[in-house]
């Protein structure tokens, strides 16, 4: 079956040189949290993340929400005929199982995401639903050993969702930038075989992912 990566996804926990900042001591006071438990967030710690490294693409965990939503809501997960990964701005990858349904509500979600930041596993009825492992891009190509790997970014050469998704094999990886603003790293640029633009535009995650799997459904389901 093919394999969608959301790629340096903009998912972290709050790093060491902020956890002191004002900011993240207010929020942590409200929500009786301690800083390392929690999420890294622009949306309540923006005035911390002023001027850190990549900060364009980092703070967005609603944006791995949405398009995780968007993703395992597709006929073609819900067949298990699509695996996915997520993998982290910091090299940590997570394994979406088969069949998982992911909260809906925002808040649900951060509280699941955290508790698996600090134990590596969310396990229910003697299944595991998601395992997160320190590993990096190159690593996760290593172990899903895919024919082709194909990169989604503006700067691709030009190309539709339409016949993007006939190029797709049942060894293909499907890559897409987990992140607001930027581009992939030159090293995860040095993976892709295929890097095509899909819309004139610069279009969200989720909207990628929805629209690459529906096209792709369309060739396989009909």
């Amino acid at each position: 079956m093919p394999t969608l990566i959301l790629a340096e996804s903009s998912l972290e926990t709050i790093p060491k040189e902020l956890q002191n900042h004002a900011s993240v001591i207010s929020y942590c006071k409200r929500n009786e949290k301690k800083p390392s438990d929690i999420l890294l967030d622009n949306s309540w710690h923006f005035a911390a993340m002023k001027g850190i490294e990549n900060e364009i693409k980092r703070g967005r965990p609603d944006i791995i929400h949405l398009t995780l939503l968007a993703i395992c809501n597709t006929p073609l997960y819900r067949k298990n005929k699509l695996k996915v990964f997520v993998h982290t701005i910091n090299d940590k990858v997570i394994t979406i199982s088969d069949g998982i349904r992911l909260p809906k509500s925002y808040h649900r979600f951060q509280g699941l995401i955290e508790k698996l930041f600090k134990n590596h596993k969310i396990e229910a009825d003697n299944k595991t639903l998601l395992q997160m492992r320190d590993m990096t891009f190159e690593e996760l190509l290593s172990q899903v050993k895919p024919s082709s790997i194909i990169g989604l970014s503006t700067v691709g050469n030009k190309s539709t969702f339409e016949d993007t998704a006939k190029t797709i094999t049942d060894n293909s990886v499907i890559v897409i930038g987990g992140f607001q603003k930027g581009h992939f790293t030159e090293r995860i640029f040095n993976q892709f075989n295929d890097l095509r633009s899909l819309h004139s535009d610069s279009l969200e995650a989720h909207v990628v992912a929805s629209r690459i799997i529906y096209e792709y459904e369309k060739t396989i389901f009909i």
